[in-house]
């Protein structure tokens, strides 16, 4: 149903970019952790999944699901309970109904290829409000787990949300929404790393998802013109 049609699926700097993050993964694994597999198997998954959803393709999406279970599983190990409740009660959640989202709305019956979306208007409005809502409401349930680094950790929240939401809608802008919340994890994970050097792992990861996000918000661009000009 997801298969490949096409021979050479990636493009060259795809690949490039995608063999760059998996090696960086790999070498700040073995150089600052060495123990952590789920760490490494979560890093994996997701700068694997981050290239699949540069091309719109589902299987990203599929990806995802599974690189929220374990990343939830790493947060609730360093008493980050946003990211986990973040992960697995809204990202989770939200990457199961994106994945049938993208699975109905397949351009031209290329189930490879998902159609792209559009927010805007109202919809973009109750977007932002709906943002702010639920942000608060985390706010205080990481304050009542006395969350490490709570702010950073709500703010992380609020791009998430944003994230997840454009995500469902199949707007290219999704891509930028997970662009800020890297960075944000980037400061989360480096405050960690204060406690315990193995987590630069963690932050290399991040990096490399920073730059598969800004690339996957390219890709989406150039697909939309593309999509629009052969309607």
């Amino acid at each position: 149903m997801l298969e490949i049609k096409k021979i050479k699926y990636f493009s060259s700097s795809e690949l490039v970019l995608w063999s760059v993050s998996v090696l960086l993964v790999l070498i700040s694994f073995f150089i600052f952790d060495r123990e952590n597999y789920m760490t490494l198997a979560a890093s994996l998954i997701g700068v694997t999944s981050l290239i699949f959803n540069a091309k719109g393709n589902p299987i990203g999406q599929l990806l995802m699901v599974v690189f929220s279970v374990l990343y939830g599983i790493i947060s609730y190990s360093f008493a980050y309970y946003g990211e986990m409740l973040t992960y697995l009660g809204m990202t989770m959640p939200m990457a199961v109904i994106a994945l049938v989202s993208w699975l109905k709305n397949p351009y031209k019956g290329n189930k490879a290829e998902v159609r792209v979306g559009r927010v805007a208007g109202v919809e973009a409005v109750l977007m932002w409000v709906a943002s702010v809502a639920v942000t608060v409401v985390f706010y205080f349930i990481l304050e009542y787990f006395n969350t490490a680094n709570i702010i950073p950790s709500t703010l992380s929240v609020t791009t998430s949300f944003v994230a997840v939401y454009l995500t469902f809608r199949r707007s290219p802008f999704f891509a930028l929404a997970y662009a800020a919340n890297d960075i944000v994890l980037i400061v989360m994970w480096l405050m960690a790393c204060i406690e315990d050097i193995r987590y630069v792992s963690v932050v290399v990861c991040f990096a490399a998802f920073l730059a598969n996000d800004i690339y996957g918000y390219i890709s989406w661009r150039r697909m939309k013109i593309r999509q629009n000009l052969n309607q």
